[in-house]
């Protein structure tokens, strides 16, 4: 069994078809990917995948195969990486990643700490969603990642480095803008925008405040990011909560209420590989109570 074989059964698997995981996947034909998986469901003795005229779908035994298969090019990948480490030269280097905007509080000090006990240090950075850096964490392209706690870490540990609040986020001429905090029932009304479900810490967050609130919202209308927040917000004049560094970014017709009464918060944690044993993220990891006061 090679892991080009679990490579492609995988890409069938999520596109759900054949055809769009050979054209649009896997840049191949059809009929030879056909061909490949045929190959795989006879050396591991059993059908994997059902073929009708309306798609496929997979088997109970090409179900239990899916996850085997996922954790195995994790490995191979994990593995590479790990080669291509060893063979660089002695210079230190540290791949760190930060959810979108985090790094603008974090960086100089998590770089000033680095600098001054690893002088020639290579800080390679990165900045996307917690998702997709739990990922590279998980596939060792990440030493390290400033990010939200999600749901299955895996074999990621992680130390919280502070707990951010949460707050409103609506036009500054909107009506809200009277109120010195905004509790949850004055938004029932209002057009309400939820982050998307790339960033679930934060979803999970606003879903929870409001059903403690006793208030049921529909994630009707999501936005993707801060841009796109402003965008919406603006144009629309709807409303979000979002966590309070992002104050930062707001231009002067957005403005920002705390939340009255129970605030609801979202930890920011120092996440990383379990078998990381690098010095330097030993050390990050020993300097995390300096990050505590870092401007959020």
């Amino acid at each position: 069994m090679e892991l080009r074989h679990l490579r492609y059964f995988v890409a069938v698997a999520d596109a759900g078809s054949l055809t769009v995981a050979a054209e649009q996947k896997l840049h191949t034909s059809q009929p030879s990917l056909s061909r490949q998986i045929r190959d795989l469901e006879r050396e591991v003795g059993v059908a994997l995948i059902s073929r009708s005229t309306h798609g496929i779908e997979l088997t109970s035994a090409g179900k239990a195969f899916l996850d085997h298969a996922r954790m195995s090019l994790l490995e191979a990948d994990a593995a590479k990486e790990a080669a291509l480490r060893a063979a660089q030269p002695a210079k230190p280097t540290f791949a760190l990643g930060f959810i979108s905007g985090a790094e603008i509080g974090l960086l100089p000090e998590v770089h000033r700490i680095l600098h001054d006990e690893f002088p020639g240090i290579d800080i390679r950075l990165s900045s996307d969603y917690s998702p997709v850096l739990a990922k590279a964490l998980m596939r060792r392209k990440l030493d390290a990642a400033f990010m939200r706690p999600e749901e299955n870490m895996g074999d990621l540990a992680s130390r919280r480095v502070r707990t951010d609040p949460l707050i409103f986020v609506f036009p500054s001429d909107h009506r809200l803008a009277s109120h010195e905090a905004i509790a949850p029932e004055a938004i029932v009304n209002e057009t309400f925008y939820f982050p998307s479900k790339s960033a679930p810490a934060v979803r999970r967050a606003v879903l929870e405040y409001f059903n403690r609130a006793g208030i049921d919202l529909k994630p009707d209308h999501e936005v993707h990011n801060v841009v796109h927040a402003i965008s919406m917000i603006t144009s629309t004049r709807g409303v979000m909560l979002l966590p309070a560094y992002t104050k930062r970014y707001l231009p002067e017709s957005i403005t920002t209420r705390p939340v009255k009464g129970e605030v609801p918060t979202l930890d920011l944690i120092l996440a990383y590989h379990k078998a990381n044993k690098s010095p330097v993220l030993k050390l990050l990891l020993s300097s995390v109570g300096k990050l505590v006061g870092a401007p959020s």
